[in-house]
């Protein structure tokens, strides 16, 4: 698993490879999602911070299984998207299979600044 890191900041745990993790949180459609959603008040990126993507701790990665179980019975939680949704429209679908992943945020997403249902 690997961790979205934005200004020091854990944001967004993936359970995928490195290689889906860079890809997922660096396409322009994530990049364009985190800069219009916010936690409290605050929008995720701003930008310019760079993203860093690094393995994931034993602490979030429990998060990311904790939140998946309670996905699991409950379907509507707004902090876990799957990240085959992240992805741009230009890209192309043929590699879904191997890149399906879930994205979970460890920040309290604002409701009004989750963009990511399409």
């Amino acid at each position: 698993m690997f961790t979205l890191e934005i200004d020091g900041v854990a944001v967004a745990v993936i359970n995928g490879t490195e290689a889906v993790a860079r890809d997922l949180f660096t396409c322009d459609g994530f990049k364009e999602d985190i800069q219009v959603m916010k936690s409290e008040g605050r929008p995720l990126w701003n930008g310019t911070s760079e993203l860093k993507v690094r393995p994931a701790t034993e602490e979030e990665t429990e998060i990311f299984e904790d939140a998946l179980a309670e996905d699991d019975a409950d379907e509507d939680e707004p902090f876990k998207v799957d990240a085959t949704h992240a992805k741009s429209a230009e890209e192309p679908d043929e590699d879904d299979e191997e890149d399906e992943a879930d994205i979970v945020f460890l920040l309290d997403i604002d409701e009004d600044g989750d963009t990511l249902d399409s």
